[in-house]
């Protein structure tokens, strides 16, 4: 009973299908006592046990998000399709879609994490099996978007950088001065409000704590609109280079 329990992953009418479809299979094979490795044989093929633990359920997730990466929509459809046929919670792997929209695309292409998130709305409205289908255009737009994983890697090494380094004070000019007191004692002293500079960028100026290098943790690929953001990094970079020079020269 615990092994159709596990099958039946907390849905009743899977649950009753089950003892129907062992009941039938010992009654055509003459077993009258059913035993856990009859059932294992008598359930179909596509039966799965989807709990936390399961290798069958981490296996086919694993399956659908390096054909997600790979590029490979027909996969990727095909390995949604088993997940869902085997009774995975689709909120779980809607949950998923969201988070390889971010890992595997970014930056690249960000209507893919938008088109994630609405799949997910999509079938929090509708439920299956008309929900499956907004999981199902998620996942081929994710498969089929430009890839980079420049954020994913940027935001790895920068938790590493931030537990290793431990704690520094945030410089006076990027605090906020909401007392008279902390204007005395130079909080906000100095700070350049970007809309008011030249191109809406304040050329030189430092954001990091006071002494710490200046790390370019973000590097975008030559992809989708990271080409784009790659440029403008460029022209941002060589704004703050000219300013930095001049005022090495006053």
């Amino acid at each position: 009973m615990s092994v159709l329990v596990g099958f039946a992953d907390g849905d009743a009418r899977r649950f009753l299908n089950l003892i129907e479809q062992v009941s039938t299979a010992a009654s055509g094979a003459g077993v009258s006592v059913v035993t856990a490795d009859f059932v294992l044989s008598a359930s179909s093929p596509s039966l799965r046990k989807f709990d936390k633990g399961g290798d069958e359920f981490y296996d086919q997730i694993s399956a659908l998000h390096k054909s997600i990466r790979g590029s490979q929509p027909n996969a990727a459809l095909y390995w949604l399709a088993r997940m869902l046929d085997g009774g995975a919670d689709a909120r779980y792997v809607a949950r998923r879609l969201i988070r390889m929209a971010s890992e595997e695309v970014g930056n690249a292409d960000p209507r893919a994490l938008q088109v994630a998130i609405n799949a997910a709305e999509a079938y929090e409205r509708l439920g299956s099996p008309e929900g499956d289908l907004a999981l199902a255009q998620a996942a081929t737009y994710i498969a089929m978007a430009a890839k980079s994983n420049a954020v994913y890697v940027a935001w790895n090494e920068i938790r590493a950088f931030v537990q290793a380094d431990g704690s520094r004070r945030v410089p006076m000019h990027l605090r906020n001065a909401p007392t008279k007191l902390m204007s005395e004692l130079g909080y906000h002293k100095g700070y350049r409000y970007a809309h008011d500079e030249p191109d809406a960028y304040a050329a030189g100026e430092r954001y990091f704590p006071d002494e710490m290098p200046e790390p370019q943790w973000y590097k975008p690929v030559p992809r989708g609109l990271e080409i784009k953001i790659a440029e403008k990094l460029r022209w941002l970079q060589s704004l703050d280079d000219g300013a930095r020079s001049k005022d090495s020269k006053n």
